[in-house]
């Protein structure tokens, strides 16, 4: 059987939420984004899918602060969660960020991949290592996008790859490891191939749609 090829600069905004109750029912496949606040996760989204302003970028990280989802194509549905680890906000409403990350993450039905940014110059923080614990555990593909790759030459790139290659040796798990850049194009065709395969595994179910 054929892959469908997805045109990911065709997707759309569907909806932000506060939290997992306040979403739409997954009837379809959801691969979620997930990094620092200043990874630069809202970029790599505008980067995969071609668009300046799908995913709302800001100089000040940590304003992403609901869950929203984008729809690829029909059933298909990428979820930006909030970033964590940085953001300048009171403690109350970082433990409302991460309840509903840890919520979305735990009892999301038609969750079937998790994609991790990370700055290329900082891989593997505590919090980061925790996403990746959690994508074992719950058996989920991740895909970790080293961002701000650009800073690096390729040499440098391939290097450092190695390095977090190794440390994830440690851990087991179904990891897919890529030098990224929103600035300067690095790694957006790869991500897209890694996601468009992901998408084409997962079960979707839009018969109930409206």
């Amino acid at each position: 059987m054929q892959t469908e090829k997805l045109d990911f600069r065709k997707t759309k905004f569907v909806t932000s939420a506060p939290d997992i109750k306040a979403l739409p029912r997954g009837n379809g496949a959801e691969i979620a984004i997930i990094g620092r606040s200043n990874s630069g996760k809202s970029s790599s989204i505008n980067a995969i899918c071609d668009q300046k302003t799908l995913a709302k970028t800001s100089r000040t990280p940590g304003r992403t602060r609901l869950i929203n989802l984008f729809e690829v194509a029909k059933g298909k549905v990428l979820v930006d969660l909030p970033g964590y680890g940085y953001a300048q906000v009171p403690e109350n409403m970082k433990r409302q960020w991460q309840k509903a990350m840890s919520d979305y993450l735990q009892k999301r039905d038609c969750l079937g991949g998790l994609v991790l940014t990370m700055d290329i110059r900082t891989p593997l923080r505590d919090h980061d290592r925790m996403i990746i614990d959690w994508s074992i555990a719950a058996n989920l593909p991740c895909l970790i996008l080293l961002t701000k790759a650009d800073k690096f030459g390729i040499n440098k790139r391939r290097e450092i790859i190695g390095e977090v290659k190794t440390a994830l040796s440690e851990f087991g798990g179904n990891f897919t490891i890529i030098a990224f850049s929103a600035l300067k194009k690095i790694g957006i065709d790869e991500a897209r191939a890694v996601l468009n395969n992901w998408f084409s595994m997962m079960h979707t179910d839009d018969s109930d749609e409206e």
